[in-house]
């Protein structure tokens, strides 16, 4: 519902997983360590964050996905910004 309510299509998810740059790693997530991927859909910036089943290569959750809020990244929404 969530991706819906942003305008953001699967269809978008699944080319940001599949093409996106990581740019966070979260390897004390639990139940798996999770990454954040940075992507571009349609001049639009996209944030995943997904995590991998470590006994199946097939097996990718998404966590979470957004549009980055252009005050806390930078110009190419692939660096946090200090407060």
């Amino acid at each position: 519902m969530q991706m819906t309510r942003r305008r953001i299509r699967l269809g978008d998810v699944a080319e940001v997983v599949a093409t996106g740059e990581v740019i966070e790693t979260y390897p004390d997530d639990k139940p798996f360590p999770s990454r954040l991927v940075s992507g571009i859909i349609d001049s639009r910036p996209i944030h995943a964050v997904v995590a991998d089943h470590p006994d199946s290569s097939d097996d990718t959750y998404v966590i979470t996905v957004y549009e980055p809020d252009p005050a806390e990244w930078d110009a190419e929404f692939r660096q946090r910004l200090r407060r």
